[in-house]
């Protein structure tokens, strides 16, 4: 039997796991509890909110796929303590400039004269047929076609998988694509992979990273996730205890242990492993792979934008307060689903529904019963919650003419570059009460939408920490947002140094993108 493909590779250290808790006291004052020197990003715990749909205004439409669903799934286990993902060096951009491709910085446009935007930011992806040609395989195969992806022909082999969840070992049938080494225009500090995926019932699959450093060594070949769309064959999970004592994967992030020794990682390969049940002709279609590389340095405060646009797109208006207390067994209910209730404001927004006979396991006296399976179709068994970044992005390419990425932006004015062409985003960020005028709460990590700008250039967001459905929308002071989204340093509410999330955002957007959409996702380094 061949090696396990799943295995971790030899060499790995065991890295101590990163407990602990980010929240809000009562009153809205952020307080967090004893955790090491790394950026609890992934926190999540929203503490207000409730559902609502409403809008203004149309997206730009797909070319002609027309908007799916995804497979119904049974009830996952109820897990134990939610873990808190800490993270080696969180990021913030410099500057203000109108958008360029994330390859390389550059010299601000003509129409912000003086300023000058570093973008220390490389997301790179394989989604086209001669991508997929051009990667190494053992029994998949690249598939052209309107979207074109890579599936399972002639698997390579067979290897056993013991559920770390459930403890159920099972025989699966596997086939790997690896992809040519990506040379990083931006050395990085930070790495996220992100995918999009069609896994039947019955398949699931495994997604790899491995690099090369600055100072020519390698990393192993890391885990980046274990993912299905539902939860019948497998638990949908990251991998903790991931390090070589260079860098180390936090949940769903690879970064280097200590940036300041000037290490970088340099270039990557991916690794996708398919699997299906044994004997039969099911497949896993991976349609998008790729991965940011980010090099971001800290700073407290970014500099000032200048408003460029006003305009408001018609995003659904969906709360997770009101979802407090809900099955508990997915991050202990609403109070923590920020990223999935997002998530699945934008993919309705693009016209995603799911049918009754999906949400049927929702308990009927329930509101907006997508938001419950937005949540357990976003929730990772190891980390015990619903902010896995990765995670999200790939629900939302479940629904059929859509894809996601995760990537950083430099500026409101690359926000204000995907608004003007119908993109709405979902931004991850961090602050106390009283740096974000309206807000009513604190935290150290959520997720909300932004949908569009005031003719004053202020934010007009989405956020799901809302006590009613008309209280989702809710406009944010340009200023106090734009530094609460992209600096890496801030303070808490004992006077601490912690970590800020240097722009992070998740971007939905259509499978088949008008000219006007290609070229803004261009503009902001997503091709």
């Amino acid at each position: 039997m061949p090696a396990r493909p799943h295995a971790p590779a030899a060499g790995f250290l065991a890295a101590p796991r990163r407990r602990g808790r980010a929240a809000t006291g009562p009153g809205g004052t952020a307080f967090q509890w004893p955790r090491p020197m790394f950026l609890a990003r992934h926190a999540r715990k929203c503490w207000q909110g409730r559902p609502a749909s409403f809008i203004v205004g149309a997206p730009d439409q797909p070319d002609s796929d027309t908007l799916g669903v995804v497979a119904p799934m049974s009830r996952a286990q109820e897990p134990s303590r939610r873990t808190v993902l800490a993270v080696a060096v969180a990021a913030a951009v410099t500057g203000t400039a109108a958008p360029a491709a994330a390859a390389a910085p550059r010299t601000a446009a003509a129409d912000h004269p003086g300023q000058v935007q570093a973008r220390p930011i490389d997301y790179h992806a394989w989604t086209t047929y001669r991508d997929w040609r051009c990667g190494t395989v053992q029994g998949a195969r690249a598939v052209s076609g309107r979207r074109p992806g890579v599936v399972i022909g002639a698997p390579a082999g067979r290897t056993d998988y013991t559920d770390p969840h459930t403890g159920t070992t099972a025989t699966w049938e596997y086939a790997t694509w690896t992809s040519p080494a990506h040379r990083l225009t931006v050395p990085a500090t930070e790495a996220v992979a992100s995918w999009n995926a069609d896994t039947p019932d019955g398949t699931w699959l495994q997604v790899e990273l491995h690099g090369t450093y600055s100072d020519g060594t390698e990393t192993p070949w890391y885990v980046m996730g274990r993912w299905a769309a539902g939860d019948r064959d497998i638990k949908r999970t990251s991998v903790d205890d991931q390090t070589d004592g260079k860098s180390t994967i936090w949940t769903d992030t690879f970064a280097i242990d200590d940036p300041s020794t000037g290490l970088r990682l340099t270039s990557y390969r991916l690794r996708l492993t398919l699997y299906r049940r044994p004997g039969t002709h099911l497949t896993p279609t991976v349609w998008r792979l790729g991965a940011m590389g980010s090099d971001i340095p800290d700073r407290f405060t970014v500099p000032a934008s200048t408003p460029g646009l006003a305009q408001e797109l018609a995003v659904p208006r969906y709360s997770q307060e009101i979802h407090k207390g809900q099955y508990p067994e997915y991050d202990n209910g609403g109070e923590a689903w920020c990223s999935p209730t997002s998530s699945q404001m934008i993919i309705e927004y693009w016209g995603g529904r799911l049918t009754p006979e999906q949400l049927s396991w929702v308990d009927p006296s329930y509101a907006d019963p997508q938001v419950c399976h937005a949540a357990r179709s976003t929730y990772d068994h190891q980390y015990q919650g619903c902010g896995n970044w990765p995670f999200n992005a790939a629900y939302a390419a479940t629904f059929a003419g859509l894809q996601g990425v995760v990537t950083r932006l430099s500026s409101l004015t690359d926000l204000e570059t995907l608004i003007a062409a119908g993109i709405p985003a979902i931004t991850s960020q961090s602050f106390l009460k009283e740096e974000l005028t309206g807000a009513g709460y604190g935290t150290s990590g959520h997720l909300m939408t932004v949908i569009g700008f005031t003719a004053e250039g202020d934010v007009i967001a989405g956020d799901p920490a809302s006590p009613s459905d008309e209280a989702v929308r809710r406009v944010y002071k340009r200023r106090e947002w734009e530094n609460i989204w992209l600096r890496t340093k801030r303070y808490n509410a004992s006077g601490k140094v912690v970590s800020g999330t240097g722009g992070v955002c998740y971007l939905y957007f259509p499978a088949h993108p008008t000219p006007h959409q290609r070229k803004a996702l261009a503009a902001v380094g997503v091709h």
